[in-house]
Parts: structure tokens; C-alpha cells; sequence
């Protein structure tokens, strides 16, 4: 017996029913008008619109050929607002009230020099129109790739506030992890949720029923955004799930095989074309089975309403001390003030807000003034209560929000419930401070659940998550761990001798000279407490589990870059680092100092390199000898100064030792004038000796005369 079930939430969301509306009593008026763009994603609609007379343009030029323009639900760029109020044709907003909060809350936010960044499609026409009530610095993304660029270009320590919100139809659970993403890397980030309540609860209900049918058909123009996720949301459930925009896309192999039939539908589908293909799929269906048509499920919705029944109603209006809902019934339905939630609040509006869908019970039913008194506190409690029952059971991790710090412990906020958290179960170490975790979310485990009456009592424990998780890690991390593995890690301690990093549950040292190929006094003067930082394993004692890690790069190796920038004979602008009495050391490169010898500072002799030098002071200077194995550099200033002394030295030492060869030579009658020219060469090769070390020249000159 096959059966179709239509999820409750399919068709025209608030927005977009408000939307239509507007436009069918503008064609009432008989005056005519347009949209500027198509009222919604669907085609079939927009043409029904045009035949009576409300017809789609496309840019403000169009608009002023006719005498009335509405604003879609999508909103629209301010600027194209005040540049359609200067045109004479009647302005009608129909901007969706969620989207309109969105851009209050942007324009509030870039006005207080706030960085948006905005969950959604950067081309989708609600975004464009949320980037158009912006005035300073903003980021879109519709997916966690785009937000990890998104995450590269804003810096961690960027001190400038962010607000992120979010395009009404984005994916739910997508912008959840996006948040935690987000949480854990700026502090300072303010998040609203301004995914339309009607969005969760169809994609929530779309993914209930895709779980529980053989076949989903998913109803709405392929060009809408939330259609399309509703379609990507049953797919992920149910393989056999198909994206139709009218009966005449319905085909009978779609579903002939299955017992169990899903149907829902996009915010911009039409009743009439939900009914049209339902219709068609029960006069597919043959003899036999079960035949459930649209008129069908419509009865089923307006049956009896008893006490303690539990609906789904819509705001339909907010009032200070209470709430009106449309339960798709002839009474009105309203919550009191103290029946909203179970948090104390001054307002409606901190709860729910017009357009809001929500489940209620049924408090009491007055037939004669036609309402209908509902509760939304006791079904939040009451549903809480149920799913932590059946977590305690399951033994499940759960995720809330810290809300409150009180004495013994904290109190967390899951399922609409408040949680104790006593002290000792509340972080891994005891000394670890209870306010740092107010606002954070956090993950526990229930350690007991039990009801007397109307009194619960419901503990917890985060300690207990957190030392399976860094257990886990641990274990994790020793079994893949390996020398050279890169690790991203954030510094938790800094010692004298070294920075010691958190890696998964770990903790590795980073001794102090593997922090940086500078000469540094502490490791405070790289990283420091918090930091996130590249590691790669150096050395691992898995019996003694000590982990040593290396934090500066090969490519950062300043003899490296000596050797591939600096060779020998290269001229380099030098500052004076210090001063001896051989020499002086002058600063190359960060990293690097060169030695000047006494005898390369000058052209002429000098008594200490103080006379030519001064500490501080930038000189020119040639690297004539590197030895890389030593970690040696040898530096000249000399070899690029003019030496005119030295020559005429040699010069001079030329004639002393020519005369002296030539009387040595005469003297002993063995050779003449003309052979001294032979000699002359290895003579004057000699004088240049004799031009650097001129003392150690003359006593050899006084020995060979003193043989003589």
C-alpha cells in the first residue's frame, strides 16, 4: 500500500505569501504596476501576475513607465530605494520583515565601523540587497572552503569588530558549524541567526520525512535558493529524490516502486501546483492502494482542537504582554507573556518575531469568544525534558550554551532546558577559571535525569566529554605521530628555555634556539601564550612521552640565504656590531656578522680598529672568504679603497732591492747588468711581502746583508 504524506510547512512561507498579496490587490485596483524582478522564484506565478497586469522589470529605468513598483520580498540596495522615491510612481515595499531586520542590523553594524561577514550566495538577490544597506568593510560565503579564505584574509588578532549574519534561506545546520568555526577564532564576533524560523522548520521537516520515505518529490522553480537546498537536504537522506517545478515534470517511475511517498515544497510554490501534482500522483497510483488527495490532507487540518493538544501556529502579530497566532483555525490563538519561554524576559520580541512558525499546546479553547489559549514554554519544556531523557539513556553528547555562572558550578542551556553543571564536572583541571566559560558552547554528557512532579532535576558533566576527547586525541596522536610530521599546535606555556605547544591533547617543546635563527633571549620575543603556530616533530621518546618540536623554517636559514644571495666578491652595506683588537664584526644579514681584520679596515696602517670604526655606523664593505662548515665570513673595506702609498711603497722597495741585486752581482763577478732583468720579477713579487709586513721585510734585508 503506497502512502503520501505532504510535509505541513510546504508552500508560501510568510514572506512570500505577504509578497503575492500585495500584488494580487494591486491588480484589483485595475491600475496596473510592476516588480522590479520577479515577485518570487516561480515562473509560472510571475506570468499569472503579468496577465493581470503586474508585470517584472528588471532596473529602475523601467520603472518609470508605470505608476506603481513593488519591492520584492528579497529587499532591495538602499540606493535603489532612494533613487526610485525620486521618480514619480508610487513605491511599495514588500520586503520580507525578516530581510528588512537583516538590513537594520548591517547598517547598525557598519556604521559602528564593524566588519559583516554574511552566510550566503553573493549573486543571490537578497544578499546583493544586504551588501546595499552596507558602508564599510564586509565578506560573504556560502560554504566552509569559502569561509576558511574568508578566515586566511582577517587576521586572528584583528582587533576591529565582526557581525555575522546570515541570508534567510541559508542552509541551518551548514551556518551552525560555520559558527563554531567561527567562535573559536574571533572572540569578538557578534552573531545573529536571521535564518527565517519558516526555513528551519521546512528544511527540519524535510529532512525528517526524506529519512522515513522510499521517494521524495520536491516542488519549486530550479532557480530558487531555498528550494534547491530543500532538494540538497532530501538527497543527503533519500537517494531517490527528485526536484519538480509542475505536475507535467511528475513522472510515474519516479515513485511506482515505493510504499512510502514524501512530498514538500519550495516558499515560492503555489498551493494550486502542490495540488496539481499530488493530484496527479493519486491517479497514478493504482487500485488498491492507498489514495490520500490535497482536499484530503486539508480536512485532516481542520479537525477538532482539544486541551492539550500540541499545533503549529504562525506570529501573526506581537503585542506587549502577548502573542497572536494563526493555528489555521476560524479562533484566534494568542500566548500570554509568561507562557512564552521559561527564561524571565521583558519582551515578546527576545522570543519570537512576526512570520515565526512554532509548535504550542493547547491551554484551553473558549468557543464563544473564539480563541485559543497556547503555551510555548510547556511544550519547550516538555520536548527538552524528552530528548535529554533519552541522551541521559543513550549515554548521548549533547551541546549547550553557558549561560550562567552561579555558586558551585555552572548552568548550561540545551533543548530549551537549564542544566547543572556542579564545579568539579564543569573543566579538565580544577584550577581552571568557571567565568571563562560563560557564553561559550560546550559539550557534556548527562549524569542524572529524574522527575518528581513538576520538579526536575537534570546534572551534567563537561569534564567528563573532555577527558574522553583528550584521551582520544592522545592515543591518536602517538600512533601517527612521527619525526618530521607537521603539526598545528597553540603555545600553552613559555619557560626560559623554551615554548612548550598543546598538540591534540600533547605537549611538545620547542626549545628556545629552534625558535628562531636569531640570538634571542626568550622565547617570549617569537610566540607567546595562546599563539597558534606550525611545529614539526624533531625527536619522540614514546616511553618517557616527550615530544621535541623545531618552530623555525630551512628556508628562513640565514646561512642559506647567505650562500644563495651573498657569494664571495659581493659588495654589502655592513652595520658595525663591535669592536676588538684585531678587527671589527659588522652585521651582513639578520643572523650574521662578518669579520673586518685590522689589516682590511684602511689603506694605511692603523694602531685599532676604534680609530677608523664606530659601533652603529653602516659601511661598504667586499665579502673576500665565507667557510660555511665554521660558520666564518671574512670582510674588506680596504679591498675597495684606492691604495696610492702601497704603490709608491713598492716603488721605492723596487730600487733599493734592484741596486742591492746589482752590487751583490758586480761584487762577485758572476753575472751582468742586463741578467738582473731576469730576476726582477720574482724580486718585485717578493717586495710585495715586503709592503705589508715592512718589519719583517728589513730584518731579513739586514740578515742577507750581515752573510754578504
Amino acid at each position: 500500500m503506497k502512502n503520501i504524506t505532504l510535509a505541513k510547512s510546504a508552500g508560501f512561507c510568510f514572506g512570500v505569501n505577504r509578497a503575492v498579496d500585495i500584488a494580487n490587490k494591486l491588480a484589483d485596483t485595475q491600475k496596473g504596476g510592476c516588480t522590479l524582478g520577479p515577485i518570487i522564484h516561480n515562473k509560472e506565478l510571475v506570468e499569472e501576475l503579468k496577465n493581470k497586469g503586474i508585470v517584472s522589470v528588471d532596473n529602475i529605468e523601467d520603472v518609470k513607465n508605470y505608476s506603481s513598483v513593488i519591492i520584492r520580498s528579497h529587499g532591495v540596495a538602499k540606493s535603489v530605494i532612494d533613487n526610485i522615491q525620486k521618480l514619480d510612481v508610487e513605491l511599495i515595499d514588500a520586503t520580507c520583515p525578516f530581510v528588512s531586520k537583516i538590513h537594520k542590523i548591517v547598517a547598525k553594524a557598519s556604521g559602528e565601523g564593524k566588519t559583516v561577514i554574511i552566510a550566503g550566495d553573493r549573486n543571490h538577490p537578497e544578499v546583493v540587497g544586504i551588501i546595499g544597506h552596507l558602508n564599510g568593510e564586509y565578506f560573504t560565503f556560502k560554504n566552509e572552503e569559502e569561509l576558511q579564505y574568508i578566515l586566511e584574509i582577517i587576521p586572528q588578532e584583528n582587533n576591529k569588530p565582526i557581525c555575522v549574519v546570515a541570508q534567510t534561506t541559508f542552509d541551518v545546520e551548514l551556518f551552525k558549524k560555520c559558527v563554531k568555526i567561527l567562535k573559536k577564532v574571533y572572540t569578538n564576533a557578534e552573531f545573529f541567526d536571521t535564518i527565517c524560523n519558516a526555513t528551519s522548520v521546512r528544511q527540519a521537516e524535510a529532512a525528517s520525512l526524506a529519512k522515513e520515505s522510499d521517494c521524495m518529490i520536491i516542488i519549486g522553480d530550479t532557480h530558487s535558493s531555498n528550494t534547491y537546498k530543500l532538494f540538497s537536504i532530501c538527497k543527503s537522506y533519500c537517494e531517490n529524490s527528485h526536484l519538480i517545478e509542475t505536475a507535467d515534470d511528475l513522472q510515474v517511475e519516479f515513485f511506482e516502486q515505493c510504499d512510502k511517498i514524501g512530498v514538500t515544497a519550495g516558499a515560492s510554490t503555489p498551493d494550486r501546483i502542490i495540488k496539481e501534482v499530488l493530484d496527479k500522483m493519486t491517479d497514478e497510483i493504482k487500485s488498491g492502494e492507498t489514495k490520500e488527495s490535497f482536499e484530503e490532507m486539508l480536512e485532516e487540518s481542520l479537525k477538532t482542537l482539544n486541551t492539550n493538544e500540541r499545533v503549529m501556529g504562525t506570529v501573526v502579530g506581537i503585542a506587549p504582554n502577548e502573542v497572536f497566532v494563526d493555528v489555521g483555525r476560524k479562533q484566534a490563538g494568542f500566548i500570554p507573556l509568561e507562557e512564552l519561554s521559561a527564561t524571565p524576559i521583558s519582551s515578546p520580541e527576545e522570543v519570537v518575531k512576526i512570520g515565526d512558525v512554532i509548535e504550542l499546546l493547547i491551554m484551553k479553547t473558549n468557543d464563544q469568544e473564539g480563541t485559543i489559549m497556547l503555551s510555548k514554554k510547556r511544550v519547550d519544556a516538555k520536548k527538552g525534558f524528552e530528548k535529554l531523557e533519552k541522551a541521559y539513556q543513550d549515554k548521548e553528547v549533547l551541546t549547550g550554551v553557558v549561560t550562567e555562572v552561579i555558586n558551585g558550578g555552572v548552568i548550561v542551556v540545551a533543548n530549551d532546558t537549564r542544566i547543572f553543571v556542579p564545579a568539579s564536572q564543569a573543566t579538565l583541571n580544577r584550577d581552571d577559571n568557571l567565568e571563562d566559560l560563560k557564553g561559550q558552547e560546550v559539550n557534556f554528557r548527562l549524569i542524572e535525569v529524574s522527575q518528581r512532579g513538576r520538579r526536575q532535576k537534570i546534572i551534567g558533566s563537561i569534564r567528563s566529554v573532555l577527558r574522553e576527547e583528550a584521551n582520544e586525541a592522545k592515543s591518536a596522536f602517538w600512533n601517527e605521530c612521527e619525526v618530521g610530521k607537521k603539526y598545528t599546535g597553540t603555545v600553552r606555556t613559555l619557560t626560559p628555555y623554551g615554548a612548550f605547544v598543546e598538540l591534540g591533547g600533547v605537549s611538545g617543546m620547542i626549545h628556545i634556539s629552534e625558535l628562531s635563527w636569531l640570538r634571542i633571549k626568550h622565547p617570549s620575543e617569537v610566540v607567546n601564550v595562546g599563539d597558534t603556530v606550525e611545529v614539526y616533530v624533531k625527536d619522540i621518546n614514546k616511553e618517557t612521552k616527550k615530544i621535541s618540536l623545531g618552530y623555525k623554517k630551512t628556508e628562513d636559514n640565514p646561512w642559506l640565504i647567505l650562500k644563495e644571495q651573498y657569494p664571495v666578491d659581493t659588495v654589502v652595506k655592513a652595520k658595525i656590531a663591535g669592536l676588538t683588537s684585531f678587527g671589527a664584526f659588522a652585521n651582513i644579514i639578520p643572523g650574521i656578522d662578518g669579520l673586518i681584520h685590522i689589516s682590511q679596515i684602511s689603506n694605511k696602517r692603523i694602531e685599532k680598529p676604534a680609530d677608523e670604526l664606530k659601533v652603529g655606523e653602516e659601511v661598504e664593505a667586499k665579502i673576500i672568504a665565507i667557510d660555511f662548515d665554521k660558520k666564518r665570513v671574512s670582510l674588506s673595506i680596504r679591498a675597495l679603497l684606492p691604495e696610492p702609498e702601497v704603490e709608491v711603497k713598492e716603488e721605492k722597495a723596487e730600487e733599493s732591492l734592484d741596486d742591492e741585486v746589482v752590487a751583490v752581482a758586480e761584487a762577485d763577478g758572476e753575472i751582468t747588468v742586463s741578467e738582473t732583468v731576469e730576476v726582477e720579477e720574482p724580486v718585485a713579487e717578493a717586495e710585495e711581502v715586503v709592503a705589508e709586513v715592512e718589519t719583517t721585510e728589513t730584518a731579513e734585508e739586514k740578515e742577507e746583508a750581515a752573510e754578504e
